[in-house]
């Protein structure tokens, strides 16, 4: 078995805490996707039974996450574009837009609380994006 990209030590613990881990391994398959279109396809599954190894909880709500993350994709999309003045999707980073979009499926797809749902967001766009990606993740997410 390849060895895991991600590391359980690198994020806190508590009750919720392996949540956060989903969120990181399906941000970096939706990253994945929007640079080579198709890998989702073709990886994802293997990539979350490697990331995500027996643990049979976290794969169910990863893998509902990610079908609705891809599945209602145009939804997310409008959504975001309407809360996104003065930004395009097309303007905003992979990085962001990734973020974003996989936010915008858990709050309007589950029953995740929306500022539990932006606090992570803002979490991923602090480990993975630039330094203005925290404040632009959380002005669109917290916009009404």
């Amino acid at each position: 078995m390849p060895e895991r990209v991600n590391n359980a030590k690198d994020y806190p613990e508590g009750k919720f805490a392996n949540r956060s881990l989903v969120r990181t391994v399906l941000f970096q398959l939706l990253y994945q996707e929007e640079l080579n279109p198709g890998s989702l396809t073709m990886f994802s599954e293997s990539y979350l039974t490697q990331e995500l190894p027996r643990h049979e909880p976290l794969l169910k709500f990863a893998r509902q996450l990610l079908e609705h993350a891809t599945t209602n994709r145009e939804a997310i999309d409008e959504q975001l574009s309407t809360r996104s003045k003065n930004w395009t999707l097309a303007r905003m980073s992979p990085t962001d837009r990734s973020i974003l979009r996989l936010a915008t499926a858990e709050i309007l797809y589950t029953g995740t609380p929306k500022p539990i749902v932006i606090n992570e967001a803002i979490e991923l766009a602090k480990k993975f994006g630039t330094k203005d990606s925290p404040a632009f993740v959380n002005g669109i997410l917290d916009h009404e």
